[in-house]
């Protein structure tokens, strides 16, 4: 960082009460005050080199002391006790913390080269322009000090300078980026030799202001240079530079009790970053939009933002891992674990364009459509098995969900059976209609063999759920080469079972189907196997109870 040295003599400046008198031999006549700080001081000094005093003084009447206030002097009583020091040649320093205060003092004050050569406004004005603008950490230090006194750096056009050269250095060629600034970024200090990285800008200028910040990223994007990747990654910075709980886990969740006043500051940050999210798919990842769209419902940000986010984050679903998903709940009226609402939002998000998609496209592009939503439906099913485990979590909001995934997407239901197991385990006090409930969506004939019978054997499973997975085992053995023995164990199973079939909800054709299926396995033997696989149709036993009753398969 840059610095300036200015005058020789040493500070004589002293405080009494409210006032800061100058050690000299020589008695004040001059009373400059700043809202509740007064300066002794003389006009000899400060008049020669001060346009706006030496008027001041002009106008008024000839006495031993004048009083002049300076209440709106931008940079208050600190920026002018520099420039009042520099009147008297005392040393001064300055660096890019300090100078737009006392640059913006000093103009006001109008210490010009027209009222004295070698004045202090131009000598600001040269170190600005000749070593804070040239400087990375400068710029942006001096940027950021503009905060404080915007119109007056607006109409200077210090903001504008510091922009440009901002983005000047942001779109240098990597190979001749000079760097040597701080970086840490997760993995980079693992690397041995220390190559300049593509987003070696984003840490320092998420020191910015928010609206400073706005402005260096639309000015940079504005020049179509940069790939929408790394204007993503500045925002992914940024966002975790100043929402504290964006970089909790899934499971920490949000411990911050937060006041309203940095209620309204995160607010801001999240509006203003979905703003600036470039349109195209994939310049963010999917994990940085799910967090900041359940941040988005916590700190209330507008529902144009909370929308676009959705929409955002529906388009890249199948991008996100189980991790992303498991939000944590901050809804005060349930006590849910995980948020399931805002994922089956987003979930619907994805299938509304999905529909619209597979009904716009032709053939050729359904395979990657076909994948799309079969990778979905795989993170939806793990993400089940995930939330089955909190004992909160109701069965109507673990079917809202389990059913939202067509038909189409599961080509096995194997991790959806897992899932409802892992609820019956854990929500072991359901009653008998809500375990029919939550199973008829699973379709037996979807299950692998080896689940199939584990199904069958499963005792938390409702009797109808062990009948289609016993008789659809029954039909894939048939079809096998499946040994004797086999078969006489699963008729064996299928007996026992039969004396609890009058439980089941089942039409008069399955019925007799069933009792017909009772008779042949009294009789036994390998004519009577056969005759029961001729007799009974297992896709009648789905039929019943199934989720087609309920709503209409998606095609």
């Amino acid at each position: 960082m840059k610095f300036m040295k200015i005058g020789t003599k040493p500070d004589t400046f002293y405080t009494q009460d409210a006032s800061r008198i100058l050690i000299t031999d020589s008695p004040n006549d001059l009373v400059i005050r700043i809202n509740n700080t007064t300066y002794h001081l003389h006009r000899s000094s400060l008049v020669p080199k001060c346009g706006l005093l030496s008027r001041l003084c002009t106008d008024s009447e000839e006495s031993d002391s004048l009083t002049i206030e300076l209440n709106d002097i931008p940079g208050g009583a600190d920026a002018f006790e520099l420039c009042a020091k520099f009147c008297y040649g005392i040393t001064i320093n300055l660096s890019a913390h300090n100078l737009v205060s006392v640059l913006c003092a000093s103009k006001f004050l109008r210490m010009s080269d027209s009222v004295e050569k070698g004045n202090l406004l131009p000598k600001l004005e040269a170190f600005f322009h000749s070593c804070v603008l040239p400087g990375w950490k400068d710029s942006i230090v001096t940027l950021q000090s503009t905060v404080k006194l915007p119109e007056w750096c607006e109409n200077l056009g210090i903001i504008r300078k510091c922009i440009d050269s901002i983005v000047e250095k942001i779109l240098t060629p990597i190979a001749e980026v000079s760097w040597s600034h701080t970086y840490t970024r997760p993995g980079y200090a693992k690397r041995k030799h220390h190559s300049v990285p593509r987003d070696w800008w984003t840490e320092d200028i998420s020191d910015l202001d928010l609206d400073l910040f706005r402005c260096v990223i639309t000015a940079a994007r504005s020049t179509f240079t940069l790939p929408p990747q790394l204007i993503g990654e500045a925002l992914h910075v940024y966002t975790c530079r100043w929402l504290p709980y964006f970089k909790s886990n899934s499971h920490s969740g949000f411990s911050v009790k937060e006041n309203e006043a940095a209620l309204e500051r995160h607010r801001r940050v999240v509006n203003t970053v979905v703003n600036m999210i470039p349109a195209d798919k994939g310049s963010v990842s999917e994990g940085f939009l799910l967090r900041l769209v359940s941040i988005a419902n916590f700190v209330g940000a507008s529902l144009t933002t909370k929308t676009e986010l959705i929409r955002k984050a529906g388009l890249q679903l199948e991008e996100a891992t189980l991790e992303d998903l498991l939000l944590r709940s901050h809804s005060s009226s349930h006590h849910r674990r995980y948020d399931t609402d805002l994922v089956a939002t987003i979930l619907e998000s994805f299938l509304m364009l999905w529909r619209r998609q597979s009904s716009a496209h032709h053939s050729s592009n359904n395979s990657q459509l076909l994948h799309s939503i079969r990778k979905v439906a795989k993170l939806i099913d793990s993400y089940l098995q995930a939330v089955a485990q909190d004992v909160h979590m109701s069965v109507s909001k673990f079917m809202s969900l389990a059913e939202a995934v067509p038909d189409i997407a599961r080509e096995s239901h194997d991790r959806l059976y897992k899932a409802i197991n892992i609820y019956l385990k854990v929500h072991p006090e359901i009653s008998k209609e809500e375990k029919k409930q939550l199973c008829r969506s699973l379709d037996c004939q979807k299950l692998s063999a080896e689940v199939r019978a584990h199904a069958v054997k499963n005792e938390r499973m409702p009797l109808r759920t062990v009948v289609q997975a016993l008789f659809f085992d029954q039909e894939s053995s048939s079809k096998g080469a499946s040994s004797r023995l086999e078969s006489q164990e699963l008729f064996s199973r299928g007996k026992e079972t039969y004396t609890d079939i009058h439980k089941l909800n089942l039409g008069p054709a399955e019925t007799a189907s069933i009792g017909k299926a009772k008779n042949i396995l009294e009789g036994g033997g390998k004519r009577g196997e056969e005759k029961i696989r001729s007799s009974t149709d297992p896709k009648k036993i789905v039929r019943t109870g199934s989720r087609s009753e309920h709503r209409s398969r998606d095609r």
